[in-house]
Parts: structure tokens; C-alpha cells; sequence
């Protein structure tokens, strides 16, 4: 076989959708597939997987063409046999999916520009025109969870059978730690923090609902709570209106903003706090509460989209509309430490479910049939 891969986003800061195509081609590799294996990318770049793999660049061209253009151009050149576009959000290449002469796989993580288009930049407004454009031109599509199956057949009217569900998994580096006191005070030199704390991880933006999380936090602190609540990422689309809330709910001292963490000390924050909260309006997978559950951390998520079923009954599933529920929730959790124990111990359970190997293999099978026509 001769797959290209496009995989720009390797050569970045990693998060979510990054770090699912690097585990997977490493578990590719990992079961001998490497000379099958071609990257295509803008610039040569240093990282020691492409030492393993075929390396091709896309030839610079002008007017905008680079990538639609560039990109067929070096896959004629690589004699790509079946393409892969890791990510659905990248549309600026739907040009090429009118080439029909190499076989073409993408996967769609989710359909958030289609129902949350009003809480996205601008430039997300031509996602859902190219993407129906595209899945036509798509020999196979992988999705990351069973609801974001239910809606691309729903929203996008892809046929059933032309999609294939693959679940993501945690980096193998999430894991539950016992030296929790020496973690503590590595944090506490680093980040400065001093106290118990919950914790969240994840763009901080309108989307992922954080301004309901800061509203069920001030009514924890009404009840007396002396826990800090850690939010860790990078701040997105309407991230100024939460910090506004905070200031407003007199949370300064109580919120902390760490901004993007590297995945050594993220491990860290799991196996050092108490519960992790998400309560995300939609998610494709939710792949940071499984990275909890790995740490066996106690989690409370939204009871919607592929949430539950990646919590399974291993956390606490909840209305994300509701603050005073949450609340609740973070409170029960905090005071019943037989509880948490008992979610630490299933969450470690779960998460067990999920592996990158599992996830490397299926997508590889889904290469296979592509390329025999089965799909």
C-alpha cells in the first residue's frame, strides 16, 4: 500500500486532533507499516517520526494554490495510492477532492461548525458548503464516536455504510501516579498553586460551556468550598467574556488561567486534582476526561453527544444547562470521598476500554478495504 497522510499539524503545538494522528502513525509504525507510509507537509521539520516514514513536502506555488494544487502535485509525485485528511477542518483543500485519481478517507471529528456557526470566527462559515462538497468525493469516512456518526448521516446526509466508527484513546503517558505529595509540590513551583483544586482542561471558549462551570464554582464558594478551580488551555472565541465573569463574580483570586500546559505536567494536574469537570455542549470524542479517567481522577461531564459514550458509567453525566445541578454534583463529589474513590477506581477501569493501538489497527483495516474497493 501507499498512503499519504497530510500531517502539517504534527509540525505545530499539539493538542486534541494533533495528538490523535501522531499516536496513531506511531502505532503504524509501530506494527511494520512504516515504508507504506508517506507524511505530506509544508516544511521539513526536525520531529524524529518522519527518521521512520516516507517525507513529502508540498511544492510552493502561488495565488493560494499551494495547498489544493501543491498537494496533488506531490501526492502524483509520491505515487499515492489512497489519501487520508486527518481532520475535516482543514476545507482550504477541498479543490482536490474533485481529483479523482487517488483514493480519498477523512476523518470528521465533529460537526461543530454546522451547529455552533454563530459561536465560531468567521472563517468557519464556508465549512459546511465544502465539507457537503467533499463527502461526496470521499471513498470512506471515519468518525470518533457513534453520535458523530447519528449526525453526519443526519445534518450532512452521508450514507450509513460509508461510515466507519474508531474510538480515540489517552497518550500512554496518562496514568495514575502515587507520589501524589511530590506532584503537588512540583505544581506548586511551577504554576503556584498552593491549594486543593478542580480542574478542567480544554479550549477555553464559549463551546466548551466554562461559563456555566464559573457560575456553578461561585455557588460552591458560597457553601464554604476552599478549593481553586484550574483552567487549563488556550483561550478561544469568546474567551474575553468569561474572563469578564470572573472578575464580575469576584472569582480573581479562586480562577486560575494556566493558559496551554505540556502533556509532562498535564499528567500532573490529573493525579493531583480532586475532580475534573466538563461540561462541554458538544464534543466529537471528549478525549480530556478519558485522559483523567487514565489518571484516576473522579469526573463530572455533560451527560450530551459522544460524551457518555466515553464516561460510560465510570463519572457523573449532567444536564450542562443547569449550573445549580453542577453545582450539586461538584459538591456531593467533594464531600463523599468514598465516592470519589470508587469513581477513581472505575474511571482507571474504563479507560482501559481505549487504546491508540485498537485505534491505529481499525483505521488501518479501513485503509485495506478502501484500497480493495470494499468501501
Amino acid at each position: 500500500m501507499k498512503l499519504g497522510i497530510l500531517s502539517w499539524i504534527l509540525d505545530r503545538q499539539r493538542t486534541g486532533i494533533d495528538n490523535y494522528l501522531y499516536s496513531i502513525i506511531l502505532e503504524m509504525i509501530e506494527a511494520g507499516h512504516a515504508n507504506e507510509i508517506s507524511l505530506i507537509h509544508y516544511k521539513k521539520t526536525d520531529d524524529l517520526i518522519y527518521e521512520h516514514v516516507n517525507d513529502i513536502i508540498i511544492p510552493s506555488l502561488p495565488f493560494k494554490l499551494t495547498t489544493p494544487l501543491g498537494m496533488s502535485k506531490a501526492i502524483k509525485n509520491g505515487g499515492i495510492e489512497i489519501f487520508h485528511l486527518p481532520s475535516h477542518w482543514h476545507t482550504q483543500i477541498s479543490p482536490f477532492f474533485l481529483n479523482s485519481t487517488v483514493k480519498k478517507i477523512i476523518t470528521v471529528h465533529d460537526i461543530i461548525p454546522l451547529l455552533f456557526r454563530n459561536n465560531l470566527p468567521s472563517e468557519y462559515k464556508y465549512w459546511g458548503p465544502t465539507l457537503k462538497l467533499i463527502k461526496n468525493r470521499t471513498d470512506c469516512i471515519i468518525t470518533d464516536s457513534e453520535n458523530t456518526k447519528k449526525d453526519c448521516i443526519k445534518y450532512l446526509n452521508i450514507p450509513e455504510e460509508k461510515i466507519e466508527v474508531i474510538y480515540l484513546a489517552a497518550d500512554k503517558r496518562y496514568n495514575y501516579l502515587k507520589n501524589k505529595q511530590e506532584l503537588k509540590d512540583e505544581l506548586r513551583f511551577k504554576y503556584n498553586i498552593n491549594d486543593l483544586f478542580i480542574l478542567y482542561v480544554g479550549t477555553v471558549e464559549s463551546r466548551k460551556n466554562v461559563s456555566l462551570l464559573i457560575k456553578s464554582f461561585h455557588e460552591l464558594k458560597k457553601l464554604g468550598v476552599k478549593h481553586k478551580l484550574v483552567l487549563i488551555g488556550v483561550h478561544g472565541y469568546g474567551s474575553a467574556k468569561i474572563v469578564e465573569l470572573v472578575n464580575s463574580l469576584n472569582l480573581v483570586d479562586d480562577v486560575i488561567f494556566t493558559g496551554y500546559v505540556p502533556d509532562n505536567d498535564l499528567v500532573k494536574f490529573y493525579n493531583t486534582a480532586d475532580i475534573f469537570i466538563y461540561p462541554s455542549l458538544y464534543e466529537g470524542f471528549g478525549l480530556t476526561p478519558l485522559e483523567a479517567m487514565a489518571c484516576g481522577c473522579p469526573v463530572i461531564s455533560s451527560n450530551t453527544s459522544s460524551l457518555p459514550e466515553v464516561v460510560g458509567d465510570a463519572g457523573i453525566l449532567v444536564d450542562p444547562y443547569d449550573y445549580k445541578i453542577l453545582a450539586d454534583e461538584i459538591y456531593r463529589l467533594l464531600i463523599d470521598e468514598d465516592l470519589r474513590k470508587e469513581l477513581s477506581k472505575k474511571s482507571l477501569q474504563r479507560s482501559k476500554v481505549f487504546n491508540w493501538k485498537k485505534t491505529a489497527k481499525k483505521t488501518w483495516n479501513v485503509y485495506e478495504k478502501v484500497l480493495d474497493g470494499e468501501k
